[in-house]
């Protein structure tokens, strides 16, 4: 086309595009600008490049014997402008379109380095050096199992995870089970890398051959258990997890699924008891405090707030009872203290909190003992906007003085903060409190009456 363009437009300077009676040749003999002309123009500038494709081409003159000589009365000029001479004359998309223009047309080649990126002579090591970089790469060339496990050793090697991972693919795409999950075994870190995209992309079958072909059972029940998860319907899940009892797991775990399945089956059984008081307005507290959500598939510590929240008056014989789930399940005093604490606080149920610390010794004398520190029995109260005089009945039983002075000047407990430092005898933080207090106030007065004793 270069060579085309040129001499149309050396034409242009030497020859006026209107006298049309001019016929313009060349030194061969054959009008210049004709098809005949320009091809042989082309097929001269080019020889190099189609040398050896087309034996015709060496042949010299005589390939073009095949080209009518009344084509030559076309000019080139006239068909890049669009003019038709004659009303026979073929346009330039038609000239270039003819099967014979085609075989000579010059071809525009690659250069040979993105030939070599297709062309599948990769090593394996060049080729995991390529996905590195993120260049596309076949690795279909690859066949022999020798040349895969080789390939598997260099991604491997440079420690890549996404290079790993798209070997392993590729093997489990062309690899029988058995093969590879026996090269796997002696291959431990290709063998977690696909362990894990496994899970990710949720292969379960897969996934449960292959442990049981590593013979990893506890594995395998874990695996079978988390497809629970999957299950919407309540009344499948309870006889998934039933079934799942006896599968092969570690002691501790074989508990946790245990209680998993008897929690699910309390849950269903509080859940239907609730919702027809719910309905039938039987319950005062379902009618203050209507329930936000299902009980069904949350937590134990979920539920045991649930139960201390609307169960907690009820016998240890009810599966909705506080007492019971702690029993049942063996939830720790410290757990079910938080609990229990949290759920009557936000109902503001001060005498439950009281009974909850108060406990009898055998002499029949009675103490508040907490097993979560008073401390942190304040931080809840506060939390649930208990009245300063609750606050300062317990800010007073923590043990630590720095610790109860902190909490007592936080959440102004005048009166603890005074008889602590009462009992300090420390004058002057007393006489500097005295100045944070309201003037007239009873804790003036107080402060007065111990700094004049």
């Amino acid at each position: 086309l270069k060579e085309s363009k040129r001499a149309v437009n050396s034409l242009r300077d030497i020859v006026d595009d209107d006298d049309d009676d001019l016929e313009r040749v060349s030194w061969s003999g054959e009008p210049v600008g004709s098809i005949s002309w320009s091809i042989k123009e082309t097929a001269s500038s080019s020889s190099s490049s189609l040398e050896g494709r087309d034996s015709s081409l060496q042949k010299g003159s005589s390939s073009y014997a095949v080209f009518p000589k009344q084509v030559s009365s076309y000019s080139l000029s006239s068909l890049f402008k669009g003019r038709n001479k004659l009303p026979s004359c073929q346009s330039l998309s038609d000239a270039l379109s003819d099967t014979g223009v085609k075989n000579y047309a010059p071809e525009l080649r690659r250069p040979k380095a993105e030939y070599k990126d297709y062309s599948g002579d990769w090593s394996p090591k060049d080729t995991v050096r390529r996905m590195q970089r993120g260049k596309a790469c076949s690795l279909e060339r690859f066949r022999s199992l020798q040349d895969k496990l080789v390939l598997l050793d260099e991604a491997v090697a440079v420690h890549d995870g996404n290079v790993i991972t798209a070997v392993l693919i590729f093997l489990k795409r062309t690899l029988r089970r058995e093969i590879l999950f026996r090269e796997l075994e002696v291959r431990q870190v290709a063998l977690c890398h696909l362990i894990h995209f496994l899970k990710e992309t949720g292969e379960q079958k897969l996934l449960l051959d292959l442990l049981r072909f590593l013979d990893r059972t506890e594995e395998v029940a874990l695996s079978q258990y988390r497809m629970h998860l999957n299950i919407q319907d309540v009344e499948k899940r309870r006889e998934f997890l039933k079934g799942c009892i006896g599968l092969p797991f570690s002691a501790e775990d074989t508990t946790h699924i245990q209680d998993h399945y008897t929690l699910l089956e309390r849950q269903i059984i509080i859940e239907a008891n609730d919702r027809h008081l719910e309905t039938a307005g039987q319950s005062e507290i379902f009618r203050k405090y209507p329930r936000k959500a299902s009980i069904l598939n949350m937590p134990l510590v979920t539920t045991l707030f649930y139960s201390c929240f609307y169960h907690y008056t009820e016998a240890e014989g009810t599966f909705s009872s506080p007492t019971n789930l702690k029993k049942t399940f063996k939830i720790p005093d410290k757990q079910y203290v938080l609990t229990a604490l949290a759920a009557r606080a936000k109902l503001r149920a001060w005498d439950d909190v009281d009974a909850l610390f108060t406990t009898k010794n055998w002499l029949g004398y009675t103490k508040k003992k907490a097993p979560i520190g008073f401390h942190r029995v304040v931080e809840i109260l506060q939390r649930n906007n208990a009245p300063v005089q609750v606050l300062q009945e317990y800010v007073r039983l923590v043990e630590d003085v720095e610790t109860r002075l902190n909490l007592a000047t936080k959440y102004k407990c005048h009166d603890v903060v005074i008889e602590t430092y009462r009992d300090l005898k420390d004058r002057i933080q007393l006489t500097a409190y005295k100045c944070k207090v309201e003037r007239g106030s009873a804790e003036e007065e107080k402060i007065n009456s111990i700094l004049n004793n």
